[in-house]
């Protein structure tokens, strides 16, 4: 899974958001808003980090249980889906 083209994370004070920029703007109308675990995702999907190299960071970084790690990027990805942020 990538993150299709035009699309930016940008840190506002404790929260974050994404943006569409260039073409994508015309395709995208708004914003998404995440959380500091979403950024760390999102920013993991920049990196080309497959699910399970995402999961074992955030246990890592996080120090949380890897079944928990796991729903949350499954749930995180779920997101992307529909809001149609990513590509397979």
């Amino acid at each position: 899974m990538k993150i299709k083209q035009g699309f930016v994370l940008r840190e506002l004070g404790e929260s974050y958001i994404v943006v569409p920029t260039g073409d994508a703007k015309l395709q995208f109308n708004g914003m998404i808003s995440f959380n500091g675990t979403g950024a760390f995702i999102w920013r993991s999907l920049e990196k080309g980090l497959d699910r399970e190299e995402t999961v074992a960071a955030l246990t890592s970084t996080y120090e949380v249980d890897e079944v928990i790690a796991a729903a949350d990027v499954d749930r995180f990805y779920g997101k992307l889906r529909e809001a149609c942020l990513v590509e397979e």
